[in-house]
């Protein structure tokens, strides 16, 4: 059997499908929210043995007068479903916050959109600049909690160099000239086997910085972004290759099935006490 081909691509996929797509405007439905909050959570603990994270003193030293866009890295699938878990239940310790996230082909999935979600096209830049400054308007509010993947399409895991587009640098602009500032968070996402039969999901909250002055280069603030990220991305592999996990908590960890506990009972016997 042959290698798989072609899993990563340049084009993103509503450019490659050549088809236009309804603007839906993001919304906050409190009972899609509720079954969102089920349905998605119980995706992940079905699919993961636990979900870890560290650094929430991070988010908790933000600008609380000023909206946060979390940018991650974007490898895989669920990428957008762990945003959405952190957000509606890691961050409720602080409060209730909106969430907003940009996803590409959301007329495949319409009910994304009551859960705080808006669809981006990018069939042509006018329609990706409709989406962008939509998104940037969302910013206006504090508590909007805005997952962003800055690299604007699927990269292979541990992807280098990191490379953004400039939609990041345009909402930290937008915002501070218009509402007087944003917090900006790194999250490093790692998704890994350690000791369990499954894989753990370990997220890594990474130092605020607030802007509040508009006039920079966005290339160059572009450009300082992507260092200072994948330094942080690989900073938490390294700790993760050391078996370095000090300051993680959990989110959730799976209870152990009844075979993981007779495999227990099993190592025990015969085996002597140490005096």
């Amino acid at each position: 059997m042959s290698a798989p081909k072609h899993l990563y691509s340049e084009i993103p996929p509503t450019k490659i499908r050549n088809r236009e797509e309804k603007f839906r405007e993001a919304k906050d439905n409190p009972f899609w929210i509720f079954i969102g909050n089920f349905i998605f959570f119980s995706m992940l603990k079905n699919r993961f043995y636990s979900l870890m994270f560290k650094g929430l003193e991070n988010f908790e030293a933000r600008d609380k007068n000023f909206a946060t866009v979390f940018y991650a890295p974007h490898s895989n699938w669920w990428d957008g479903l762990i945003g959405y878990v952190t957000i509606h239940f890691i961050l409720t310790k602080f409060g209730k916050f909106r969430m907003r996230l940009m996803i590409e082909e959301m007329n495949r999935f319409p009910l994304f959109q009551y859960v705080g979600c808006f669809p981006v096209n990018k069939k042509s830049p006018q329609s990706a600049m409709k989406s962008l400054s939509y998104a940037a308007d969302q910013l206006k509010d504090k508590d909007i909690a805005f997952w962003l993947f800055p690299q604007g399409i699927i990269r292979p895991p541990h992807h280098r160099p990191e490379v953004f587009q400039s939609g990041l640098a345009y909402m930290a602009k937008n915002a501070a000239k218009k509402f007087g500032g944003v917090n900006l968070i790194p999250v490093a996402v790692n998704y890994t086997f350690l000791r369990q039969d499954r894989p753990e999901v370990l997220l890594e909250f990474g130092e605020p910085k607030v802007v509040t002055e508009p006039n920079f280069d966005r290339k160059e603030f572009t450009h300082n972004l992507e260092r200072g990220f994948e330094n942080f991305l690989d900073k938490q592999q390294e700790n993760i290759s050391k078996g370095d996990f000090e300051g993680y908590e959990y989110l959730y960890k799976e209870k152990l099935h009844w075979w993981r506990q007779i495999e227990n009972k099993l190592k025990s016997i015969g085996m002597k006490k140490e005096d």
